[in-house]
């Protein structure tokens, strides 16, 4: 079996880890499963998130699979882009050897979650994608889980350009087939438990995969919510600690 785990508003919030989430992850690894961890947010590089994690206490080198790496992989090699993200975007495109320019003509605009997003940035990724680019949304989730609630996300971000533009944007990232390709490619064929904490990305994503979905309360999604939700989860649990120990329990059981 397969497990994978969201990290904004699963594993931490913020800078602040979840309790319990590092001890529900040695308990699937001990236990023989596979964990690998799935994340629309595009704005930290793969290595820093792997750092995050090793800091709460999940060595995760290697098993983390970000929308910015998704959006780089659905874009030719040795294509030209302009970057309106943060520097996960910089790092997936680098590593795909496509070349960021500040301004178009690119081949592609790719927008990913970032805090410094202003007017010029606006101005820009709008002339490239209506001059012909490709728009290219990391993810279009409209909100980012924080400990003092959720604040605009990347989805957000994409509106305004797509919206300025007059096209329509590529997803790359939850719950979309480029990222859905990359968890197949890095678990395995499954099969899979995907444990997140929004139906519309997560759930959504489940579903592409095949796989269980366990939703936590411990992000954007309140128990109050679910009843607007079209998808129901196959568990709901307070955080990952108590869904992992639930599945647990009932594989225990038969």
């Amino acid at each position: 079996m397969a497990w994978v785990i969201d990290l904004d508003g699963v594993v931490w919030l913020g800078r602040e880890p979840i309790p319990g989430s590092a001890d529900a992850v040695a308990r699937l690894r001990a236990e023989g499963h596979r964990v690998v961890f799935v994340t629309n947010n595009s704005e930290a590089r793969l290595g820093d998130q792997e750092a995050k994690l090793a800091g709460v206490g999940i060595e995760a080198e290697g098993d983390v699979i970000t929308s910015a790496v998704a959006a780089a992989s659905i874009l030719d090699v040795g294509s030209t882009a302009l970057v309106c993200g943060g520097p996960g975007v910089r790092e997936a495109l680098e590593a795909r050897e496509i070349t960021i320019r500040p301004e178009g003509p690119v081949d592609a605009v790719v927008v990913g979650f970032h805090q410094d997003f202003d007017y010029e940035k606006l101005r820009a990724a709008h002339r490239a994608a209506w001059q012909g680019a490709r728009l290219v949304g990391t993810n279009d989730d409209p909100t980012y889980p924080t400990p003092d609630g959720p604040i605009p996300g990347a989805g957000s971000i994409l509106a305004a350009v797509a919206t300025a533009a007059g096209v329509k944007p590529e997803v790359a990232g939850k719950p979309f087939p480029p990222m859905a390709a990359l968890v197949r490619s890095l678990a395995g064929d499954g099969p899979y438990v995907l444990v997140g904490d929004r139906p519309s990305t997560d759930g959504l994503l489940a579903s592409e995969l095949g796989a269980r979905f366990g939703l936590v309360l411990s992000g954007v999604t309140t128990a109050e919510a679910l009843e607007s939700q079209e998808l129901t989860p196959d568990r709901i649990a307070d955080d990952l600690g108590a869904l992992v120990a639930a599945e647990l329990a009932q594989k225990a059981l038969g």
